[in-house]
Formats: C-alpha cells, structure tokens, sequence
C-alpha cells in the first residue's frame, strides 16, 4: 500500500478539530493512503510514508467544493457581456443563444469544453465539481449533455427546465410534459440530481413543484434555482421539497430565510438545505449581490460555488469567488473558505470532501502563501501552488 505524506504545513484547515471554526492546526502533516487521509497531527510526530510532499511551511486547505457549475456548452456570449457592461440589463434571455450553439454542436466540441473547463477549475483548487446540464433543451441533447457530463464529475444535475426552448414558447405546458415524461426518462440514467429554474420568464412555482415531483420519483436529489432575479417562491419551494441547496438566493424575505432556517438539524450542525450564493454572477451582471450576512445570523448553512457558464458567470475560479464574498457579501475570510469547501460539500450531502479528517477523500490544496487568509486578501493572485487530488498530486 503506497502512502504520502503532506509534511512541513504551515497553517492547516482541516473544518474538523483544531483551532477556530475551520479546525485550523499549525505545524502539522498529513498521511494519505490510498487515496484516503489516514492521519492528521502534529509534524513533529508524523508517521514514515513510501512519498513526502514538504509544503514549506505554506497553508494548506481542503479541495474546493464547487456545487453549481454549467460546464456542458458552444460558444460564448462575450457580446452580450459586453452589452451589460455598457448598461443593458440582464434577464437570463440569452440562455436561448447557447442553447442554439450546443444543440449545434458535436459531442467532440462539448467534451472538449467541459474538459478545458474542468481543467482549469483543477489548477485553481477545485477538486470537486457539479455539472449541470441545461442547453440541449430537447430529449436526445440533454441525455448527451448529461452523458458526457459524466464523464467529469459523478454530481450531474438533470437542468432540462433551465428555459422553455423556442419551439415550446407558445406551449410552456407542453414542455413541462415532455421534461417530466421522455426527457427525465433519457436524462435520469446519467444524472444524480434534478433542477429548475424557478424565476419569471422560466418556470413557475407550479411547473418547478410538478417537474421537481417528477424527478423525486425517478430518485434524483433535488436542487433549485431560485430567487435570483426578484423575489419569489422558489426558496420556500425548495424547502418544503427537502432541496439539498437553493441556488442564488439574492432577493429573500424574511419569510424565505425563516424557512431554511427551519431545516437546521437538531444537533446545531446547519441546515439541511442550503443556500448556495453565486457572487461571480452579480459581478458579471451588475446585479444586487446576496446578503450572506443575514443567512449566517439565522443559523443557516452558506456555500459558495462559481456558476460558471457563458453568460452570466463565466469564471472557474472558486478563489475569486471567495475573495468577492468577503468583500461584497460581508462573510469573513473564514466563513468564505468554510462555504466553498465544507459549506459545498453539504450542498451536496457529502461528508466526504471539502474536510480534511482520517476516511475523508484525500483532496488538498497547497498555497503560496503562508495563510488562507491571502485568498481574499490577494485577490487575483494565483496562490494555488500545488493541487493533490483523490491523494495523486495534479
């Protein structure tokens, strides 16, 4: 049995036992074996390994946890930001012009999108990824968008109700019946969750509870977008459908908080669904960003997640995302760090990643830098020296 150890850590975060609510530990090493984490202490005491990484007295820190991301796609909408820009306002129309490219496109063309993209997410930290689909919008597009989402990640979300595609526009009843019945039918074999976009000019509450049902029954997880554009009901839709997470969640009512609140486990350890906030979003939209502060103080669980997609968040990176919820969501660097790893591994009911803790996946990020706390205090920087993922360095 091959083993590894992670020796001379400067800073460790573990978001298990240690100091602080990232249970950070000084002076310490890791042992992994068989792509597990084996032992966590002290470097001074650490046990032989067959392979010693020396991090030079750097942090270390779990893998990034990035819980919503749009990787399977054609093109770009480089246009339409730049129109944003320059003051029209975003209303998730353009979604329709991706979905021309991808149904246009080979599947050749999008595998080598979501690999790119999946690569480029792995050198900046991020050792686990959901993909959604969402831009095939008919039953054999989503079914290969799904597909080969698959090929990159196990956490694949079924997003055949993203919008109504133009050849349904008229007949919206219609789509939610082709989506429940022959699409979920091709999609659910290649996916482990379902999600709808739950927001106007996309689908109602009605149409997301029926579609959301249908997928529940076809023994998908369920996930939502909801309450990005406006205020609505998709977070308390979420909530009374056991939703893993709520995506978005930038305009919310007392009433929305209360209900997530409500969800918190009996031994203090959060909420059972989540609100995952997408700042990357806000910054290329210009739109309001979300109060993570107002979660927080209810008790209720925060991820962080990039929403990478070409129109309205076309980043992979989830330090960027962190450094802009500290500075524009008023979390602390620690809240930050805990919602885009730990906090993204609840968004995904894993206990598996986004920790550092003996069984956990051995998924680690080595910093330039001597402190997690650089990731947001050095926006921009590339501080992500080495990524070991699964216990083989990347």
């Amino acid at each position: 049995m091959s083993s590894l150890l992670v020796d001379n850590i400067g800073e460790l975060v573990t978001n298990g036992v240690g100091e602080g609510p990232l249970g950070i530990r000084r002076k310490a090493a890791v042992l992994i074996e068989e792509g597990r984490v084996a032992w966590v202490g002290p470097a001074a005491y650490a046990p032989a390994a067959d392979r010693r990484i020396d991090a030079g007295g750097a942090a270390v820190l779990p893998g990034f946890v990035d819980s919503h991301a749009h990787l399977v796609f054609a093109g770009d909408r480089a246009a339409e930001f730049a129109a944003r820009m320059a003051g029209e306002r975003y209303t998730g129309g353009g979604i329709r012009t991706t979905v021309g490219a991808t149904r246009a496109a080979t599947d050749d063309e999008l595998r080598a999108t979501v690999r790119r993209l999946r690569g480029e997410a792995l050198r900046q930290g991020t050792t686990t990824i959901e993909i959604k689909s969402g831009y095939g919008l008919s039953v054999a597009d989503e079914a290969r968008s799904l597909r080969i989402a698959a090929e990159s990640s196990s956490e694949t979300t079924f997003l055949g109700a993203h919008v109504v595609p133009p050849e349904y526009a008229d007949r919206p009843d219609d789509y939610v019946g082709l989506v429940c019945g022959p699409m979920l039918a091709a999609a659910a074999p290649h996916a482990k969750w379902i999600d709808v976009f739950c927001e106007r000019g996309a689908f109602d509450v009605d149409h997301a509870r029926a579609i959301l049902a249908c997928g529940q029954a076809a023994g998908l997880g369920v996930r939502l977008h909801a309450n990005q554009l406006g205020p609505g009901p998709g977070v308390r839709l979420g909530v009374e459908l056991d939703a893993a997470s709520v995506d978005h969640c930038t305009h919310l009512s007392d009433a929305d908080i209360d209900a997530l609140a409500g969800t918190a486990h009996s031994d203090g350890s959060g909420t059972r669904t989540v609100a995952t906030l997408l700042p990357g979003a806000e910054f290329s939209t210009r739109s309001p960003y979300p109060d993570a502060r107002r979660l927080l103080d209810a008790g209720v669980t925060v991820a962080l997640a990039t929403d990478c997609n070409p129109g309205s968040s076309y980043t992979s990176s989830m330090p960027f995302c962190i450094a802009l919820a500290v500075r524009e969501m008023r979390m602390t660097p620690a809240e930050a760090l805990w919602a885009a790893t730990a906090g993204g591994a609840r968004a995904l009911r894993r206990d598996d990643v986004g920790v550092l803790i003996p069984g956990a996946r051995a998924d680690l990020v080595v910093l330039d830098a001597p402190s997690y706390l650089h990731l947001a205090y050095r926006p921009g920087v590339p501080l992500i020296h080495q990524v070991i993922r699964n216990g083989v360095p990347q």
